[in-house]
């Protein structure tokens, strides 16, 4: 068979001559305009030509500090086809952490959108290996004397457009992605060529997503969190519509977009399909167009799932990835012959193994277990799309990280037939009580059932019996009310008598990380400093 390197431009030029009066759509905030993706590819291709007249070589580092905006997307494929690496810089990190990051990648161009200039603005200065800045749009602010400021739409007329792409080694970086650091310093992930390549692939079976040219995809998830789980790739290499919402991630713009654009493919958070959910059925929103609704970055409630079922009709599924794994693992979608009367159980559970993904569960010796549903143990991963290493760090710095080759997640859970993952919780949040373990995730889950939570988070704290006993904060959604008697009395039936939790707290904001997860570390650090006001059910004994 003939021996071709597998690249990020073998996807691009395929939905540039196969696809090429698919559209892509951009939101203002007030309303749409559109180009195709011919048109879209010549602006990636002069982009090309441009970096390349700024001296950008082989392997130089080109971020960017962006929305979800066609820049951005003709970037996606402009930066790694010339042989440079992508780097997408998480604009609600703190300065500390993005200074740290722009460094630690040496990026030597930043391209930013306007409203972003005076974020990078207080960057800069600390940030030496930045030469040039390409503006999108008309900034906001003045940039430092240190570097050359472009501006996009200038930049492009004056470019002639790369018209033959260099062949660049497979296993050669493409993009850089950075974990969010929340224990530490953010550590880089440096996804090749090949493995882009393959997870779009992956991602793009009927097992998967299943993006074809009818369908309209509206990546809610941002383009600098993990690629936009993909999603761009995939929707260019199969002829998809791509719905760009810019920075308008509120309700009324997303579900403005979903029901005018008519979108069949749309990726969030949870937290963001909840709102989503309560706007639509307060404003008699159409989402009837949604063939497929993902959720990511933390655990998906059955109460969520069935909320919009019931309300809107759209059946909402999860899928399970990480930075390190390019990020897709695992999909939600029920099996065949599943029956609709387990059809949340299937939606609610982390997901299936996707194509290229190897799983196991391991013992603390490292040991495998078997897969049947009820022996938990750490899950553990390997894959073309799979990290070996962090990006210029020590490898016995992230040694804990792996073992003989599998990439150790850090969580708790059980593998069930047929490769059904189900996550128990992350090992550092676990609730150690008694020594049985209590799942923070399920505990969540069920206290979300009740009609009056809006949202709820779990976090174990120190109990001079039982080691650690679960803590749950609670948002109540607009106008309920309910006690902590109430809502403990709700669980009774729906998770085992000795994890019914003692010690309650109602508040008006849970905190998230910049993904949008659940962001315990700080719960747990708020609980230490005396911040959180603690209530106790009346009939609430401790463990049973």
């Amino acid at each position: 068979m003939q021996v071709t390197e597998l690249g990020v431009s073998d996807l691009f030029e395929h939905g540039r001559t196969v696809h090429p009066e698919a559209r892509v759509v951009h939101y203002d905030g007030t309303a749409t305009s559109s180009c195709t993706f011919a048109e879209l590819a010549d602006q990636a291709a002069r982009l090309a030509g441009a970096l390349d007249d700024l001296g950008v070589f082989r392997d130089d580092v080109v971020a960017t500090l962006c929305w979800n905006v066609p820049a951005h997307l003709a970037a996606y494929f402009a930066v790694p086809s010339m042989g440079a690496v992508l780097h997408t810089l998480n604009l609600r990190l703190s300065d500390d952490q993005l200074v740290y990051i722009i460094n630690h990648a040496a990026d030597r161009v930043v391209l930013v959108n306007g409203d972003l200039v005076p974020q990078l603005a207080r960057l800069l200065p600390c940030c030496p290996s930045v030469q040039d800045v390409i503006v999108v749009g008309e900034p906001e602010g003045d940039l430092p004397g240190s570097v050359t400021v472009h501006d996009y739409d200038e930049l492009l007329s004056s470019a002639e457009p790369v018209t033959q792409w260099p062949t660049i080694p497979e296993r050669s970086a493409a993009v850089l992605c950075y974990t969010t650091g929340t224990t530490g310093d953010p550590k880089g992930v440096a996804y090749s060529h090949r493995s882009i390549h393959l997870h779009t692939l992956g991602i793009s079976t009927g097992n998967a997503f299943a993006f074809n040219d009818s369908d309209r995809v509206l990546p809610i998830v941002p383009m600098f969190h993990a690629n936009a789980w993909g999603w761009p790739y995939a929707a260019w290499l199969n002829g998809s519509d791509l719905v760009l919402p810019d920075r308008y991630l509120q309700p009324p713009h997303l579900a403005q977009l979903i029901s005018e654009e008519r979108v069949t493919a749309a990726a969030a958070v949870p937290t963001l399909w909840s709102a989503l959910d309560d706007y639509g059925a307060k404003h008699g929103v159409d989402f009837t167009s949604l063939r497929l609704a993902v959720s990511g970055g933390s655990a998906l409630s059955a109460a969520l799932t069935e909320s919009l079922a019931a309300r809107h009709g759209v059946r909402l599924t999860q899928g399970w990835g990480m930075t390190e794994t390019s990020p897709l693992l695992t999909f939600s979608r029920p099996p065949a012959g599943s029956g609709s009367e387990h059809e949340v159980t299937y939606r609610t559970r982390t997901g299936r193994i996707v194509p290229g993904v190897r799983a196991r569960i391991v013992d603390d010796e490292g040991t495998e277990l078997p897969w049947d549903g009820a022996t938990a143990g750490e899950v553990e991963l390997r894959g073309a799309t799979i990290t070996g290493a962090y990006f210029r760090t020590d490898p016995e710095a992230g040694v804990d990280k792996f073992r003989d080759g599998w990439l150790r997640t850090g969580d708790l859970g059980v593998i069930h037939p047929a490769g059904w993952v189900e996550l128990k919780d992350r090992l550092k949040d676990g609730i150690k009580s008694g020594g049985e373990w209590i799942s923070s995730i399920e505990l969540e889950n069920a206290v979300a059932t009740h009609p009056a939570v809006s949202e709820a988070v779990v976090v174990g704290v120190p109990d001079a019996r039982w080691e650690e006993r679960p803590l749950v904060c609670v948002k109540l959604r607009d106008g309920a009310t309910v006690t902590s008697e109430e809502l403990r009395t709700h669980l009774e039936g729906r998770v085992a008598k000795w994890w019914l939790p003692e010690r309650w707290a109602f508040v008006t904001d849970i905190p998230k990380t910049s993904v949008g997860k659940l962001d315990k570390k700080r719960v747990r650090a708020d609980y230490d400093a005396g911040l959180v006001q603690v209530v106790q059910p009346s009939r609430a004994t401790g463990r049973q």
